[in-house]
C-alpha cells in the first residue's frame, strides 16, 4: 500500500535555522533527522525544483535557470509556467507507474501548468485587452480555483511578490494545501512556502528581524505537518537554496556594453531596451549566476577574458567546463558566469537612469531580461510612497491607463542572494536543508538528485 507523503518546500530554510525559532520543524527533525542538502548550479528556484522532482541535473531536465534566451525567438523569457519545458520523469510519474491509484496535488510549485497531476494551483493573473492586470490563479481541475478562492479569498498576489510580499501569501498557500489534503487525500502533496525569501533578500541573513520571519514560516509549516499527520502521511521538509549576504551588485551587461558587445534600441518615447538578437554578447542575470549568450564563436575567448577581469566575478564556465556541473545544455549560455560570494548580478544594461526602460521602475517579472530583486523594495527616493501608490490605484479603478512606477534602481539595497554552490565547510549555513519524518532513509550525504528516490522509498518501501 502506498503511504501518503507531504513534500514541503520552505524556501531559504537552512539547517542552521532549525532550533528555538522553529518548534514545529525541530520536532519533526527530532523524530526523524535533518541534514544540510546538496544543491545544483545554479541554485535557483526553477533549476532546483526540477532537480528535486526528476532526480536529474539541468543537462537532463533542461531547466538551466529561472529563464533563458530562446535563440529561435531572439527573446529572453523568465518565469514561464508550462510543465512541458521540463524533461524527465517526476516523482509523481514514477509513483503512478508503481501504483495506478497514485494521486498528486501540486500547490504553487513552479512549472505547475499542464503537469501530470490530479490537483494543482498556481498564481496566474488575467490580462484584459485594456492593459489591466486582474489578480487570479490557475488550477487543475478548473473548479479547484473557485472552491479555494470561495473559502479563502482571491490569492493575494501582491503579498506573493513585490514590496508588499509577506507571510500572507504563504499562509494562504498553507491553508489551501490543507483544504486539498483533507478533502482529496493525495498520495503526494507538494507545497511551496516562499516567505523566508523576502526578508533574506531585503535584509540579509544576519539581520535580527529574520528570526521573526523564521518563526512565522515555522507556524505555517507546522499547520501543514499537522494536516499531513491527520491523513497518516510521511513528511519531507526541504528548501531549494540558502541565501547568503551580498554587498556588491555587478552590472554585467554594462560591462559588455562598454566593450561594444551589446546592441541597444532607443525607443520612440526615449528609453532604451536591449536588442538581444542584434547583440554580439549579452547576459541573462539570475541572482548570482548569469548565462552569457554569444552570437559568434570567435568572440567567446575575448568575452571570457573580459569577464575574468570584472570585479565581483568568481567563475566563468565555457561549454566544456559546464559539463562538470551538469549544466551543459543547449539552453545554457556559451558562458555561465558565477558571482563572488559577496556579489550578485543585475540585469541593468542602460548607463543613465534617465533612459532606463519603462518597465525598470515597475514589477514586471516577464518583460525584464533578467531577475530583479529590486522589485521587493519601494523606491526610497519617493517622498510620499503611499500617496504615490494611492494615486496610481485611483487611476486603475477609474479605468485609466496607469504606470505603477514604485521600484527604485539603487541595486545596493539588496542584502541577500543565492545561486552559487555552498562554500566547502560552511554547508550548515549556505546549503538548503533536508528534514525527514523517518530515520531509515538517512544518508551521510544527501545530494539534491537523491530526493526523488528518498521520497519514493518513504512511500513504497
Amino acid at each position: 500500500m502506498t503511504r501518503p507523503l507531504l513534500l514541503l518546500n520552505v524556501v531559504g530554510l537552512t539547517h542552521e535555522m532549525i532550533g528555538a525559532n522553529t518548534p514545529h520543524l525541530k520536532r519533526l527533525a527530532d523524530e526523524g533527522f535533518a541534514r544540510p542538502m546538496g544543491t545544483v548550479l545554479p541554485a535557483v528556484t526553477c533549476s532546483a525544483q526540477s532537480t528535486i522532482l526528476t532526480g536529474t541535473l539541468p543537462r537532463e531536465h533542461g531547466i538551466v535557470a529561472n529563464g533563458w534566451y530562446f535563440r529561435d525567438l531572439a527573446e529572453v523569457w523568465l518565469w514561464r509556467q508550462s510543465n512541458r519545458l521540463v524533461k524527465g520523469k517526476r516523482i509523481y510519474d514514477e509513483g503512478k507507474r508503481r501504483d495506478a491509484s497514485y494521486t498528486t496535488a501540486k500547490m504553487f510549485w513552479w512549472y505547475n501548468m499542464y503537469a501530470s497531476v490530479d490537483w494543482s494551483m498556481t498564481p496566474r493573473p488575467s490580462y484584459p485587452a485594456d492593459g489591466r492586470k486582474v489578480f487570479d490563479s490557475y488550477s487543475q481541475p478548473a473548479n479547484l480555483r473557485d472552491e479555494l478562492q470561495g473559502k479563502l479569498g482571491v490569492f493575494p498576489l501582491t503579498r506573493f511578490w513585490g514590496p508588499g510580499a509577506d507571510i500572507t501569501s504563504s499562509r494562504w498557500i498553507a491553508d489551501a494545501s490543507i483544504e486539498v489534503m483533507r478533502q482529496h487525500r493525495p498520495s503526494l502533496t507538494l507545497v511551496y512556502l516562499p516567505h523566508l525569501d523576502y526578508g533574506l533578500q531585503r535584509l540579509g541573513p544576519s539581520d535580527p528581524k529574520i528570526a521573526d520571519d523564521i518563526r512565522l514560516v515555522d507556524a505555517e509549516a507546522g499547520k501543514c505537518i499537522d494536516a499531513a499527520r491527520e491523513i497518516g502521511a510521511e513528511i519531507i521538509v526541504l528548501s531549494e537554496y540558502a541565501i547568503t549576504p551580498v554587498s556588491r551588485p555587478v552590472h554585467i551587461n554594462r560591462v559588455l556594453r562598454h566593450h561594444g558587445y551589446l546592441t541597444i534600441r532607443r525607443e520612440p518615447l526615449g528609453w532604451e531596451t536591449l536588442d538581444c538578437g542584434a547583440s554580439r554578447a549579452f547576459a541573462v542575470a539570475d541572482h548570482q549566476v548569469a548565462h552569457v549568450y554569444i552570437q559568434n564563436a570567435d568572440d567567446i575567448k575575448a568575452v571570457k577574458l573580459l569577464l575574468k577581469t570584472t570585479e565581483g566575478v568568481d567563475l566563468i564556465l565555457d561549454r566544456a567546463e559546464q559539463r562538470q556541473f551538469g549544466l551543459d545544455h543547449e539552453r545554457s549560455g556559451e558562458l555561465v558566469v558565477v558571482a563572488a560570494n559577496d556579489s550578485w548580478f543585475t540585469y541593468y544594461f542602460w548607463e543613465d537612469d534617465r533612459v532606463a526602460p519603462d518597465y525598470a521602475r515597475t514589477i514586471d517579472i516577464h518583460r525584464k531580461p533578467g531577475y530583479d530583486p529590486m522589485e521587493l523594495f519601494i523606491d526610497p527616493k519617493l517622498s510620499f510612497p503611499k500617496l504615490h501608490i494611492a494615486r496610481r490605484l485611483a487611476q486603475k479603478f477609474l479605468g485609466f491607463r496607469y504606470y505603477m512606477d514604485v521600484i527604485g534602481l539603487d541595486a545596493s539595497l539588496v542584502k541577500g542572494s543565492h545561486g552559487r554552490l555552498p562554500t566547502p565547510g560552511n554547508e550548515s549555513r549556505e546549503s538548503p536543508v533536508f528534514i525527514s519524518s523517518k530515520r531509515h532513509v538517512d544518508m551521510d550525504d544527501i545530494p539534491m538528485t537523491a530526493v526523488k528516490d528518498i521520497a519514493l522509498r518513504l512511500q513504497f518501501d
